[in-house]
This record gives C-alpha cells, structure tokens and sequence, in this order.
C-alpha cells in the first residue's frame, strides 16, 4: 500500500523524497504511517520496477536532490489498484484482542478500553490538520475537484473516531455494571 500512496502523491506532480515525506506526514499519515527510511526504500524499488523515474536537481551550496516522477507504467499501476472494487477488510486486531479480554480482571478491561478512547480522541484531534492540507494542497496542485476526495478520508477519519470512542464508552459501561 505504501507503493501506491507513494504512487498516488507523484500522480499529482514531481517531488523529492523530502517533499513526498512532508505531504504524506500532513495527509496519508493519519491513516497509514511510513518511515523515512521506507519511503526511500520504497521510491528505490518503484523505480527499480519502472514506476517512477529520478532526475538529478543540482543544489549549489545545497546536497543534490532526487526529484521523482511517475512514469507511464507507474501511472497504469496506481489506476490498476484504484480500479480495486471491493476492499473491505474484516480482520481487526481491536476487536480480536476485545474478544478474549475475558482472561483478564475487570479493572484491566476497564483501563484498556480507556486507553483506546484516550487514543482515538488524540487521533481524532488531529483531524483538523489534514482537512486543512487538502485545502492547502487542492490550491498548490491546482487540482481543486480532487480535494473532495481528501475530504472523504478526513470526514471518515472523524465518524471513526466518533464510533470507536462511544463503542469504548459502551464497554466502560458494561463493565463497570459487571463490578457491582
């Protein structure tokens, strides 16, 4: 998925591995993370594959820079994953570990589910910053009808934090009417 996303920014315009890490840290990486060292990773074998190609930016004073471009082939990829009809995943690992929480004391179950809201308000905090970059962004690639997709991720990003912390609420409950 990280080829893809990676995939994804270059569609939108040239960028340096710099460059594709401070827009995937303002928008991707609120719902999936990379390292630096991925993404370099990643870039040296989407090109390795013919996905994107580099041209050399001379820096002056500056270290040289990579500047990044999609290719054709690359650009057949990303529409080839896009054209992906269903991708609906089931699995969970929340709802895998809420599942046999019953090994454990109430009090734990209650500070775990705590735990998982205090982080999904933390997560639903941040919320704010993408939707203001993909304004930022809809304006800097002069692309403004694409925004509305971005838009959706963020929106989405905010009713899943919404239903996660009223499902953590409802177990906090259950479980507190377990103790008595």
């Amino acid at each position: 998925m990280l080829r893809h996303g990676i995939l994804g920014l270059l569609n939108y315009g040239d960028m340096s591995g710099y460059q594709i890490m401070a827009v995937f840290r303002d928008s991707l990486n609120y719902f999936w993370t990379a390292q630096t060292s991925q993404i370099y990773r990643e870039l040296q074998t989407l090109e390795e594959r013919g996905y994107v190609t580099h041209t050399v930016v001379k820096g002056g004073s500056r270290p040289d820079s990579k500047l990044f471009s999609i290719t054709d082939e690359g650009k057949c990829e990303l529409l080839k994953w896009l054209g992906t009809e269903n991708c609906f995943d089931s699995r969970s690992r929340l709802l895998m570990l809420t599942f046999f929480r019953g090994e454990l004391s109430t009090a734990e179950n209650i500070r775990f589910f705590r735990s998982i809201k205090e982080s999904a308000l933390k997560f639903g905090s941040g919320m704010n910053m993408p939707e203001g970059s993909a304004d930022l962004y809809s304006k800097a690639i002069d692309m403004p009808e694409r925004s509305i997709y971005w838009k959706m991720t963020v929106e989405y990003g905010k009713m899943y934090t919404k239903m996660l912390c009223d499902w953590c609420d409802s177990c906090i409950k259950m479980l507190e009417g377990e103790e008595k």
